[in-house]
């Protein structure tokens, strides 16, 4: 029986906060024993990995208890919003694995708002206010400080509905009025003093089109649109926990609207808030990724150096990985900066799992196997994946003349330099043993060529061949090569936490974040691969074609390389 408690303590310590309460609530037999979750993005701009770490626990906590979780799109502003950005969040969600119950819209809502705001105003709770955006923040007052009544706080039930309706025609000029909820303006709570629910905006809205001209505020929306779902447990991140009184009490008036209020605490969305997702050498602000596009300061928002999903999918990350790493750090009531390398740790981790293994040299220079039969061909035997073997393997030739790494041979090298050098054995990968005998320079002392012979009977594979060498190189072969382009990364900002530093964040961004090489090799087999198939170019990195790619002109992005060199870098 002891051990039986036990193992419940310890279970129950393994889970986050958040499923601590949801366990909790369905223990008390709340909302009827139903779990319901929602994601709810705003439209004006791409999924980042900050994102992730919502939908994971939104969609994973619906999904651990049986529940459903829905996707809802946050469309109150009709002026930074579009359809393009609706569909890519609908891509990137269905990508990193999730499936939700129903897509809902909070403009599904706007005439169940407009209707309830109509009510606020004859309960006396809300009234129009004319005064400018800068002189309501001046009446705010402080957080020390009470707040100062608007002149307009007074007005007349009729006059405010008045008003309220001039707010939603093509005449309303935006900016000259607001609603505004009659709360408290003492209230230490900065939000309850007098929070704004509409706002006037001319633009027309991507599904209402010209319906409308006033829109509801986010803390107006939100809650109720959870409300009117149904929603379970609203989870959401900490900025919005001195928003949770203003959520509460604008479901408070709802429910007294509609004659539920003796029944407050049940079939009432519970607000949970956990830390923020926030990496280093990256920006998370979509203020400043806006301004990385518009800028073209980047290739787009699916830019492989961008922290959005559709970028990390581009540079190859697997969803499994980003879903792994968002698990490893977990929940907490604490923000913290996460180190960059953990995310890409992740990457590497499961990447080694399905990567296959391909040869590309980057930096090529000649290799001539001298005692090689002119013409002959081989086709060597290359294991696709040694950590999955019903992955299989594929063919990639031999020939007289290869490409390998120039950083592989060294003409006068130390003791411990275990690569290419003259009068010293290596293995190819995959073939033979072969012997340096020197190399060929340009007039400016460039080496062009390296010579070298082969041991026939030192093939892989091959019985007593098995001698023992210290170095193994990879290699193409010249005649069956096909030229590439291969991209890589380096961080986006050069400073380890770019958002809390206090310079223009243009002047924080790494010159070298990109870096182009165009005279490498791949395998014909490489060659073929398309985006989405992933790629370990041998003892260099992980790699993934890119969608510029083409039969003529392959592009492959450097997605992570073997080892973290980033750290071993920034210690020296």
């Amino acid at each position: 029986m002891v051990m039986k408690d036990e193992n419940a303590n310890e279970e129950k310590k393994s889970l986050s906060f958040v499923e601590q309460f949801v366990e909790e609530d369905l223990a008390e037999g709340k909302n009827g024993g139903r779990i319901q979750t929602r994601f709810p993005p705003e439209p004006n701009g791409y999924l980042h990995i900050g994102h992730a770490k919502a939908i994971c626990m939104d969609f994973g906590v619906a999904e651990k208890y049986h529940g459903v979780c829905n996707l809802r799109f946050d469309d109150t502003n009709p002026s930074k919003e579009n359809t393009e950005y609706v569909e890519n969040i609908l891509n990137d969600i269905k990508w990193l694995g999730f499936k939700w119950g129903n897509i809902y819209y909070a403009s599904d809502y706007f005439q169940k708002l407009w209707d309830f705001a109509i009510w606020m105003i004859k309960q006396g709770n809300a009234y129009v206010d004319e005064q400018t955006s800068e002189q309501i923040a001046e009446q705010k007052g402080t957080p020390t400080t009470p707040g100062t009544a608007s002149p307009y706080r007074n007005r007349s039930v009729e006059e405010n509905l008045e008003l309220f309706n001039k707010m939603n025609t093509p005449e309303a000029v935006e900016g000259s009025m607001v609603l505004r909820a009659k709360l408290d303006m003492a209230n230490p709570n900065m939000h309850f003093r007098d929070p704004i629910m509409y706002r006037i905006i001319q633009t027309p809205h991507h599904r209402t089109g010209t319906t409308w001209h006033c829109y509801p505020m986010y803390d107006f929306a939100h809650g109720q649109s959870d409300y009117f779902e149904g929603v379970t447990h609203s989870i959401c991140t900490l900025e919005f926990v001195p928003h949770r009184p203003l959520y509460d009490k604008f479901i408070d008036f709802l429910k007294e609207m509609d004659g539920t209020a003796t029944n407050l605490h049940d079939n009432r969305p519970r607000q949970i808030e956990f830390n923020r997702l926030n990496l280093t050498y990256t920006v998370m602000s979509k203020r400043k990724l806006h301004t990385l596009v518009d800028e073209h300061l980047v290739k787009g928002w699916d830019d492989p150096r961008m922290p959005t999903l559709c970028g990390m999918r581009r540079r190859g990350y697997s969803p499994e990985s980003i879903r792994e790493f968002i698990d490893s750090i977990g929940y907490t009531k604490f923000d913290a900066l996460n180190d960059v390398a953990l995310l890409e740790a992740a990457v590497r981790d499961d990447l080694n799992k399905r990567a296959c293994r391909v040869s590309a040299v980057l930096d090529p220079v000649k290799l001539v196997i001298t005692n090689y039969p002119e013409g002959q061909e081989e086709e060597m035997l290359a294991i696709n994946n040694p950590e999955n073997e019903a992955d299989g393997n594929h063919a990639i030739t031999f020939t007289k003349n290869l490409w390998i790494e120039r950083s592989d041979f060294m003409e006068d090298a130390p003791k411990k330099f275990f690569r290419m050098t003259p009068g010293k054995e290596v293995r190819l990968k995959n073939a033979y043993i072969i012997m340096c005998e020197g190399c060929t320079k340009d007039a400016d002392g460039n080496i062009t060529e390296i010579q070298a012979t082969y041991d026939p009977l030192s093939k892989s594979g091959m019985e007593g061949a098995n001698r023992k060498v210290k170095g193994t190189l990879h290699w193409v072969s010249a005649d069956h090569c096909v030229k590439a382009e291969v991209r890589e990364y380096d961080r986006l900002f050069y400073v380890e936490n770019p958002s809390a530093d206090g310079r223009d964040f243009h002047e924080l961004l790494n010159p070298d974040s990109l870096q182009v090489k165009n005279d490498c090799y791949v395998e014909e087999y490489a060659a073929n691969k398309k985006p989405g198939d992933y790629l370990q170019f041998q003892r260099i990195g992980y790699f993934m074609a890119d969608n510029d790619s083409t039969e003529e002109h392959p592009v492959f992005n450097k997605t992570v390389g073997l080892k973290d060199t980033w750290a071993k870098q920034n210690n020296k």
